[in-house]
């Protein structure tokens, strides 16, 4: 099963007309797209009664990824977390069965360490059972040590474009789940893909199913709202 969005429910008025006309901004999205990443949870905490509200907004089958607080990953650095951590489980909780994979995406100068990101990495899964993935910008993170202790932590490792380092565009970590993340190219945040881009995208998602992998695609270049014509077209190569 493929999972196809943008980073933001945004319906942008250059492509309003492949939406619902009624209806919230979230509720004209989950009618055509089939996912989405909350980014807004890594700036500032959301109530519990504001993701049942969301859930409440969209259809059964839509799925929403939620990304892990900036407080966990760049302030503390995956150090002494335990307690925000709680905290943003307890909120996303909100979300019920329409709760997706955890997106914890590291600041580049975060290297892996055992004395810190091994034990964050254990406990983040003990707390939760349900997917997460992981997006180091660090290549100290792509070393085949990690790499084991991802998967046997059932933590699949983000595949990124652009790259930021060799190797981070290809999926890692636990196999069982496959994260695209789409933030735009040449001009990260800004520039469309090219629609030989987003047909070997699309094959991608289509072999990922054949071997019964779940896999997400998400555009994050959403500052010329070039995300959501991305998905959108993405979406209509999956069901032809």
């Amino acid at each position: 099963m493929a999972f196809i969005g943008t980073a933001g429910w945004n319906v942008p008025k250059a492509y309003a007309g492949a939406f619902p006309a009624v209806g919230s901004h979230l509720q004209r999205y989950a009618q055509r797209l089939t996912a989405v990443e909350i980014n807004t949870s890594f700036y500032r905490p959301h109530r519990l009664a504001t993701y049942k509200r969301w859930a409440e907004a969209t259809p059964e089958h839509f799925r929403f990824a939620v990304k892990v607080p900036r407080m966990i990953t760049h302030e503390l650095r995956l150090g002494n977390a335990d307690a925000p951590l709680q905290r943003f489980l307890d909120e996303i909780a909100g979300l019920g069965p329409k709760l997706g994979p955890l997106l914890l995406q590291l600041p580049p100068s975060l290297r892996f360490d055992d004395r810190t990101s091994d034990p964050f990495l254990r406990a983040f899964r003990h707390a939760h059972g349900g997917s997460i993935v992981c997006e180091p910008r660090h290549d100290s993170w792509l070393a085949p040590s990690v790499d084991a202790l991802l998967t046997k932590l059932r933590i699949a490792r983000v595949a990124a474009d652009p790259a930021p380092m060799p190797g981070a565009d290809e999926p890692g970590g636990w196999q069982g789940l496959r994260y695209y993340r789409l933030h735009g190219s040449p001009k990260i945040y800004y520039s469309a893909y090219e629609q030989h881009a987003l047909d070997a995208m699309a094959d991608r998602l289509a072999a990922d199913a054949t071997r019964g992998c779940e896999s997400w695609c998400i555009f994050d270049n959403t500052a010329t709202f070039a995300a959501t014509g991305d998905a959108l077209s993405i979406l209509e190569r999956w069901a032809s």
